[in-house]
């Protein structure tokens, strides 16, 4: 008897899945192989043989272990090409990768000296317009390149020219008459209070942060602006982080598009709603926000179409401004 023979026989007229249905254990092999990477297990080789467990099988509609070739270069024939939307449940499945990875990371604060470096570029009807942002933690200072013109005579202003700025610490202030202005460390800490459960997390996020009700706006609609807004900040302790992709994937419609590029061309995931008339916040059409494919840092964000659009160039923890990272 021909044991391949036999093997090939079983389950002979299951259909091949689709790459929507191979996205989520595809995005796990991929990531556990990236994790051996890391911890300085030899490289893998060009091709490999791996023996697919009852888990992956299941997904793959087979009930055998299945000996299969997995390309060491992931852009191979195979490969599905140009951007991907997967289903719903696909989708949830990435965002609980997504939310996996990130709560693993570094959630060390900076120290009371240092400073948050961000710069970003924004995409408008004129050229794209780039700026540097310097902000120091417990908020005594703030820089920007270029710089700020002033009122009045602007004739000595250097644009390229680092602006910085100090005050006084204004933190208890803030927290004593209830400002919605924060340092970066008052609201890290803010974030770092908020339950882990993407539920419950939201809901804090609702009654606490300060963005303003829209009359007319559903929870799935304010969530996702909330989520959007949150992203904003350079420093998002990781537990919050993985929140926020669990609450992605709750938002009804939420999908996830793979093998796409952010608006500066780097190679991203996104995740997106789209509104098929003007909700009552203004916005209508895809809103889409952008990811690296491996570490799952927040790239950028697109909005109406495409109408508004801006890129996080780099980002980081600096010492002093003007300093990069």
């Amino acid at each position: 008897m021909n044991e391949l023979s036999v093997l090939r026989g079983l389950r002979a007229d299951a259909p091949l899945p689709d790459a929507d249905r191979l996205a989520a254990p595809r995005a796990r092999l991929t990531a556990a192989i990236h994790q051996d990477t890391r911890r300085g297990r030899a490289a893998l080789p060009q091709r490999r043989m791996i023996l697919v467990g009852a888990a992956t099988a299941g997904a793959l509609a087979v009930t055998a272990g299945i000996i299969s070739a997995l390309p060491g270069d992931s852009s191979g024939a195979s490969a599905p090409k140009g951007p991907q939307v997967l289903s719903a449940g696909a989708s949830a499945d990435t965002l609980e990768l997504a939310a996996a990875t990130v709560e693993k990371h570094d959630g060390t604060e900076p120290g009371p000296k240092q400073w948050v470096y961000e710069k970003e570029t924004v995409f408008g009807q004129d050229k794209p317009r780039t700026d540097e942002e310097w902000t120091r933690w417990d908020g005594t200072g703030h820089a920007n390149l270029p710089g700020i013109a002033p009122a009045g005579d602007i004739s000595g202003f250097d644009p390229d020219k680092l602006q910085v700025w100090y005050g006084p610490n204004q933190e208890e202030k803030w927290k004593k008459e209830g400002y919605d202005d924060r340092s970066q460390r008052q609201f890290y800490r803010f974030l770092d209070t908020l339950p882990s459960d993407p539920d419950r997390m939201m809901k804090r996020i609702r009654e606490e942060h300060a963005i303003g009700d829209i009359k007319g706006e559903t929870r799935a609609q304010r969530d996702w602006r909330e989520i959007n807004v949150l992203y904003r900040s350079v420093l998002i302790p990781p537990k919050v982080q993985a929140g926020l992709f669990r609450a992605l994937a709750k938002i009804p419609g939420a999908r996830v598009t793979t093998g796409v590029k952010d608006p500066l061309g780097r190679a991203a995931i996104s995740v997106s709603v789209h509104y098929a008339e003007k909700i009552p916040s203004g916005w209508q059409g895809k809103q889409e926000i952008f990811f690296d494919p491996e570490s799952y840092a927040y790239l950028g964000t697109s909005k109406a179409d495409g109408l508004v659009v801006s890129a996080r160039d780099a980002w980081g923890v600096v010492d002093k401004p003007g300093a990069r990272p």
